[in-house]
């Protein structure tokens, strides 16, 4: 079944064109080892190279949510933007469809004191309170509450680092592809021809100009969220069982370092007894002597 399976996710991608690369001209000469030859000056990909990636993207993916790890999902190009929001809303996970916007890792206080914004401004529509405002301000409002939810809308909720990050383009997303470099963050990315792997922890090489090839790539790492999320904790339960641990583990040290504390000032008053309980004799001798 599961062969099967992927020998219709083969044939999906080759016929929605994923082995398409680049012209000859604009190629990458990094890309060389993924490339099969070339075909009337375009360079052909090859499809295995593109389904190992995959696998192993959907393999990580899976481990990091288990493990309790968010994914973020980027593309802003036309192709990727619709299948991008989609898929990531499917399985619950942040996204950037519209616009990368500098700063996004790197300095996400800023990036949340917008949202903290976005959240002032939409308390004043549901609230009633925006009718107190003059036309002029009303639409001026709108419009930064607009603009503000089109580039930050999918990472509303992330509250964190996210473990691991998907790029579509990394040529045209070569700004998050940085930050995420300067944080730590894994990244993973559809590489057409063009693109250097050496910037990316996992390559997929495949054509990222082709719709249909973005949508069944972005669904498989999708559906590979959602697998890893049907083993990860519960919240709740891990919530509850880590601070407690810690606390008992803190708890259980500052005890015994009360203990190493209390058992040292009681043994100092018996190891001090003796000598004066011998000092008493010491006349003694001295006048017998």
């Amino acid at each position: 079944m599961a062969q099967q399976s992927q020998a219709d996710l083969v044939k999906g991608l080759v016929d929605a064109g994923v082995h398409f690369g680049h012209r000859v001209s604009r190629w990458n000469p990094k890309m060389e080892p993924y490339i099969h030859g070339k075909r009337n000056m375009i360079h052909i990909i090859d499809v295995r190279e593109t389904i190992k990636g995959l696998l192993r993207a959907k393999k990580l993916i899976t481990q990091s949510v288990a493990q309790g790890k968010d994914i973020l999902f980027v593309g802003t190009k036309r192709q990727a933007r619709h299948p991008i929001e989609e898929e990531a809303k499917r399985c619950g996970m942040h996204y950037v469809s519209e616009r990368w916007l500098g700063g996004t890792l790197t300095n996400f206080r800023t990036i949340r004191a917008r949202l903290n914004r976005l959240d002032e401004l939409e308390k004043l529509w549901n609230t009633g309170q925006i009718e107190s405002y003059s036309k002029k301000m009303k639409a001026t409002l709108q419009r930064e509450m607009d603009k503000i939810k089109a580039n930050l809308e999918g990472i509303r909720k992330m509250e964190r680092m996210p473990g691991v990050m998907f790029i579509v383009d990394t040529r045209r997303e070569h700004i998050a592809v940085k930050e995420a470099k300067k944080l730590g963050v894994r990244t993973i990315a559809l590489i057409d021809t063009d693109s250097d792997p050496d910037l990316i922890d996992l390559p997929i090489p495949g054509n990222d100009d082709a719709m249909r090839a973005v949508e069944l790539i972005v669904k498989e790492l999708a559906d590979a969220v959602i697998e890893g999320k049907q083993t990860r904790p519960e919240k709740g339960d891990d919530a509850a069982a880590q601070p407690q641990r810690k606390r008992s583990s803190r708890s259980q040290f500052r005890a015994d370092e009360a203990r190493g504390g209390a058992a040292g000032a009681s043994e100092e008053p018996s190891t001090e007894a003796p000598p004066s309980e011998q000092a008493a004799p010491e006349p003694a001798t001295a006048q017998s002597a």
